[in-house]
């Protein structure tokens, strides 16, 4: 195989420049899913159907579509109703959207673990509707779910390429850049996969820890 050193050398400075939009639209998508993932769980308990079911469509309808649509659509469709975003906003919202449909789900799971006497004990003591989700129940089915939801990050992670196409110079879009500007493609394909399977494992040891600490 023909290594060459010096495209390594070369590409690093563009590697950095994509490694931080990555890391960027990872951590901002994380965030967008979580948040909108325990708005659609709690959403989906309450008591009128009249929430329940259109929200239940919509959540159905985004886990069931493809990611890359749903970029293509925010991105070139949208701005044609008059709501532009660039193209990094539009890829962390597209993936926080999508992966929120699953984290929905992860919420859903953990509040059902929550045993029935931790709701019996809240009624008991008379306390709110909104003290018995914030300082009862959520803690508890948050400290439950915090395995699956740090492999749904892993996953967002291993998602972050398709901003590519939408123009996003992440990882991926750099390397492919520099590999046409230069004519060599093993070197920066090459980096960037070891860097996916860094970050990766970076996380996953990172999430560990998390739920150790939590289980404490």
């Amino acid at each position: 195989m023909n290594w060459d050193w010096n495209a390594v050398r070369d590409f690093m400075p563009h590697f950095w420049d994509g490694l931080l939009v990555t890391l960027k639209a990872l951590a901002l998508g994380s965030l967008v899913s979580f948040a909108l993932g325990l708005v659609w769980a709690l959403l989906m308990r309450t008591p009128t159907r009249w929430v329940r079911w259109p929200v239940g469509a919509v959540t159905e309808f985004v886990r069931n579509t493809p990611l890359l649509v749903q970029l293509f659509f925010l991105f070139y469709v949208l701005p044609e109703w008059g709501l532009a975003f660039s193209a990094l906003t539009t890829g962390v919202l597209a993936i926080g959207l999508h992966y929120s449909t699953y984290t929905m789900q992860v919420y859903g799971a953990g509040i059902d673990a929550v045993p029935a006497g931790q709701w019996e004990a809240a009624t008991a003591l008379s306390l709110p509707r909104h003290r018995t989700w914030s300082v009862v129940i959520l803690p508890q089915a948050v400290r439950r779910v915090v395995p699956a939801l740090g492999n749904y990050v892993i996953a967002m992670l291993k998602d972050t390429p398709l901003l590519m196409t939408i123009t996003v110079l992440d990882m991926l879009g750099r390397a492919r850049l520099f590999s046409q500007q230069e004519f060599r493609f093993t070197e920066p394909l090459t980096v960037i996969g070891v860097a996916f399977v860094l970050v990766s494992y970076l996380a996953s040891v990172l999430l560990r820890t998390l739920e150790r600490r939590l289980v404490r």
